[in-house]
């Protein structure tokens, strides 16, 4: 059965290659395609943050209390990237290329270092950690793999 970790990461590459369309999009200046796959990647990762904040992080935390620490980082981070997501959202509604790319740019630097972190750090805290893992990763896959491809 697959992890945590392998669950989260697969899901961050699906969230890549949404944000790779949007990019593709824009720099064909396809706004049309562009928006709409923004808004893709965005709800995407809407459901990844939900996935994560309302129950990763808490079961992870509730099992070893030293997740605090790095939970409140990548919270904080979440907050950055919602912001990014909707400067992405209004710069593609605008056709705005300098705006996208200003923001995308910005996006592409932090979620390197996020994933990074919660791909190397958390996520195998929370496999470590979390009683029934396995059981979470199927379930979390499930809902991922929904909220991609809805």
């Amino acid at each position: 059965m697959a992890t945590l970790t392998d669950c989260m990461s697969t899901h961050h590459q699906a969230c890549d290659g949404l944000f790779a369309e949007a990019e593709r999009a824009a720099q064909g200046g396809e706004w049309a395609a562009c928006q709409a796959a923004t808004d893709a990647f965005a709800a995407a990762m809407a459901a990844h943050f939900a996935a994560e904040e309302d129950s990763l992080f808490p079961r992870c935390q509730a099992a070893n209390p030293v997740a605090r620490g790095p939970v409140s980082v990548m919270k904080s981070e979440h907050g950055l990237m919602r912001e990014l997501f909707a400067e992405l959202k209004d710069a593609a509604a605008s056709r705005d290329a300098e705006a996208w790319f200003a923001a995308g740019d910005t996006l592409v630097v932090l979620m390197q270092q996020h994933n990074l972190k919660e791909e190397r750090i958390l996520y195998p805290l929370c496999d470590q950690a979390i009683p029934a893992a396995e059981s979470l990763a199927a379930e979390l896959s499930a809902t991922l793999e929904g909220a991609t491809h809805a």
